[in-house]
């Protein structure tokens, strides 16, 4: 008998799907007949049956072991009397009969939520009713509406936090400051980003002489204050479960879905200048190398001297005697000072050989209506970095302390490269002659040197690129086993409690090993589905590193078992708002190219597939993809060592970081993808001359020239009719079959 294993369905654009093992082994390819009966998400027990001509072990559905339970959101549309509602995640591949009395309010074109009432099967398409109406598709925020439930992130807060968060004061009170540090006098001061409203973490720095007499050295004290949210947020209240189960804050252009209800994210626990506030302090001794030589931790009440932003800090430091360090002159010694702390603390760095590649992040920038006026670079100055080493600090310092005190907590653990990735990015190193490769058991260090080794040559940005996906994400466990990107032995997270909840764990944790305490998780909801794969695929993983080579894995106890699905579960909702937030951002760009259809821009490959490359705009930080169909008339070869296409006749090359010139040719905004096609000499030239004329597309349409669109391309509203008009006929006839179903009696059952 041929394996039958379990696995969480994902499916494809394009009909087909993957069924994501429980075992982390290879997916099982799905062709788009077995696609049918099941849907995106579902449980499903699959029998391998045959390996596809690409290699890829296929599978055949055995049982449906459990439907998700999630909502499909899309568009309802009604097409020859018969009502369906397009998914907008195109993964669901099937669209959703609904009946006419299940429409509700909703009217012809809008977005909706849909439940469904029957499954799919073989022969019929799932049936669902709608639940809540979003509204019209050009709506401002409507892509964070859609984001927010197809990511299923929680963004109401229930009834009881709301009721438990109005009866917190407004103000520090004289009760609250007992058994506490006053730093009312110490000039700590806020340094964040100019739309920052939620103030985590306050600095101060002073210059210190470390030990005695002669031998005294020359140093600094850090403090790094951080807001006390555990002192308001109970374990198990109603505040701390809707926290737990959201696990972080959601940041989307414009708006952000806080982990914590305003009242304390941006009020009671946010450390707003010149008010009282309740921090946790980490109190560091910082020698002239950037070593910390001693710290401590307390609870205390602050006063935020000045509330400043990157610009502005470098500015000051840029220039002490300019404009701004005018404005602020009581505060420029300070800030020198943080500045030469900062610098201590990079030396440190250097001499750990923690990783550090130089890459570009990019800030939308939209307007009253939402609209993107513009993508720009955001570039990290000093100020930046200097907040950056100062949190660091203070979070390696949180996880000595738990670790020196054996109290169970979480860290954040970054491991090496996987074997197989290490023999992928050695292959690359050779291949492309750097001279440099990493050993079986690579250090932080070995990374870096090549990243410096290469910096200046030509093919830099994909060195880097490579070198950079070798590594593996990080995550939050109890089973300390380092930060390998960033050089420490043990790492955490402690400075951002108003909107991560592993750092309100690890305060709790702190505070409970300062009382001689320990800290006992509460009875929290049960997690979801948002974490259920990645639980599975690293509880494998984690219990197979724990043991020494040769040996069977150690028993977790209860207690590290608990702190392990806390982990899980807050590793996989900061995926879950990471995803959320991408496909915000994805959308938001397709909008915004729409607009640009048919121009011309200079690029450079940011990725290479075997089915075409992708190419980051100069201009726009726009992403799209030339299909290798778009690449001319030859058979192009994908190079995997070397992460190039080549064509066979010509010896044509295109590799990450090679430059193109594109015209943007399609641009689907459901499928949120954005397609270009390659320009030689004398292609779009009645483009070009148009708007070098000043004409329009509407201009170039009354001409009979219309815009250039690539193989495939479509207008907006054909893209509409051509996905909501696959089958008319097969509709009806479903629609046909369940009622009869519904008129015999007959269960549905899978064929």
């Amino acid at each position: 008998m041929l394996d039958e294993v379990e696995g969480i369905v994902q499916g494809h654009r394009d009909g087909h799907g993957f069924v994501a093992r429980d075992d982390g082994e290879s997916d099982i390819y799905l062709p788009p007949n077995e696609m049918r009966a099941v849907l995106h998400k579902d449980r499903v027990k699959v029998r391998i049956v045959r390996s596809d001509r690409k290699g890829r072990p296929e599978g055949r559905v055995v049982e449906i072991v459990e439907r998700a339970k999630q909502p499909i959101i899309g568009r309802l549309l009604q097409e020859s009397g018969i009502w369906i509602v397009v998914p907008e995640d195109k993964r669901y591949g099937q669209d959703v009969l609904i009946p006419k009395a299940a429409t509700g309010s909703a009217k012809t074109g809008q977005i909706v939520v849909v439940e469904l009432t029957e499954a799919p099967a073989l022969y019929g398409q799932p049936v669902g009713r709608v639940t809540e109406v979003l509204g019209e598709v050009d709506d401002p925020g409507m892509e964070i509406e859609i984001a927010v439930r197809k990511y299923s992130v929680p963004h109401e807060f229930s009834e009881a936090c709301i009721a438990l968060a109005r009866t917190l004061p407004d103000k520090v009170r004289p009760q609250d400051k007992k058994h506490r540090v006053d730093l009312t006098d110490v000039a700590l001061v806020t340094i964040d980003g100019e739309d920052a409203r939620d103030f985590d973490d306050a600095v101060y720095c002073e210059p210190v002489k470390l030990g005695k007499g002669k031998s005294a050295a020359k140093g600094w004290r850090l403090l790094v204050a951080i807001a006390d949210v555990s002192h308001y947020v109970e374990t198990g209240s109603a505040i701390d479960v809707d926290a737990y189960e959201r696990a972080t804050s959601v940041y989307f252009p414009r708006r952000v879905i806080p982990m914590l209800p305003e009242k304390l994210s941006n009020g009671l626990c946010s450390l707003n200048p010149e008010v009282e506030r309740l921090c946790m302090v980490c109190d560091m001794m910082v020698t002239e190398d950037g070593e910390v030589d001693a710290y401590q931790f307390y609870p205390a009440v602050m006063w935020s001297h000045a509330r400043f932003t990157y610009t502005e800090v470098a500015a000051i430091l840029a220039n002490t005697r300019g404009p701004e360090a005018l404005k602020r002159k009581e505060r420029v010694t300070d800030l020198m000072n943080l500045h030469d702390v900062y610098r201590a603390l990079l030396k440190s760095r250097v001499r750990r050989g923690a990783v550090d590649f130089e890459t570009v992040e990019t800030q939308i920038v939209c307007d009253e209506s939402g609209r993107i006026e513009k993508i720009v670079p955001r570039t990290r100055n000093d100020a930046h970095k200097l907040i950056e080493e100062a949190m660091l600090a203070a979070n390696v310092c949180s996880a000595d302390f738990i670790a020196q005190s054996k109290h169970a907590g979480l860290f954040r653990v970054h491991v090496g490269p996987t074997p197989e990735k290490k023999e992928v990015l050695r292959n690359y190193l050779k291949v492309t002659g750097v001279g440099l490769t990493i050993s079986d058991d690579p250090s932080p260090g070995e990374f870096q040197a090549i990243a410096a080794a290469t910096k200046d040559r030509p093919d830099a940005q994909q060195i880097h690129s490579m070198l950079l996906r070798s590594m593996q994400q990080a995550i939050y466990t109890p089973v300390n086993e380092g930060h390998f990107g960033l050089a420490f032995d043990a790492y955490t997270h402690f400075t951002s409690p108003i909107r991560r909840y592993p750092d309100l764990l690890v305060h709790r944790v702190i505070k409970a090993i300062l009382a001689k305490t320990r800290y006992q998780l509460p009875v929290l909801p049960t997690p979801g589905e948002a974490h259920a794969k990645l639980s599975r695929r690293l509880e494998k993983g984690l219990a197979s590193r724990v043991a020494e080579p040769g040996q069977k894995p150690k028993k977790l106890s209860p207690e590290t078992q608990a702190w392990q699905a806390a982990g899980m579960h807050c590793s996989a909702n900061e995926r879950r708002a990471d995803e959320a937030s991408r496909d915000v951002e994805a959308w938001l760009k397709c909008k915004y190219m729409r607009e640009h259809l048919g121009e011309e821009y200079g690029g450079v490959v940011s990725s290479v597939t075997s089915f075409g490359i992708f190419v980051t705009l100069d201009a726009m930080y726009v992403e799209g993809l030339v299909h290798i169909t778009e690449l001319g008339g030859e058979y192009y070869r994908f190079d995997e060592a070397r992460q190039e296409l080549r064509g066979e006749r010509t010896g044509m090359r295109y590799a990450i970081g090679s430059r193109v010139r594109v015209q943007v040719s399609r641009v689907d905004l459901d499928g949120r993808r954005i397609d270009f096609r390659l320009v030689q000499d004398g292609d779009g030239q009645v483009v070009r001359n148009a708007r070098d004329k000043g004409l329009g597309k509407d201009d170039l349409e009354a001409q009979g020239q219309p815009p250039r669109r690539g193989k495939g391309d479509r207008t907006q509203r054909e893209t509409t009719v051509h996905t909501v008009m696959p089958s008319i006929k097969a509709l009806k006839d479903s629609v046909k079959k369940v009622s009869e179903r519904k008129k015999s009696g007959k269960p549905r059952r899978r064929s």
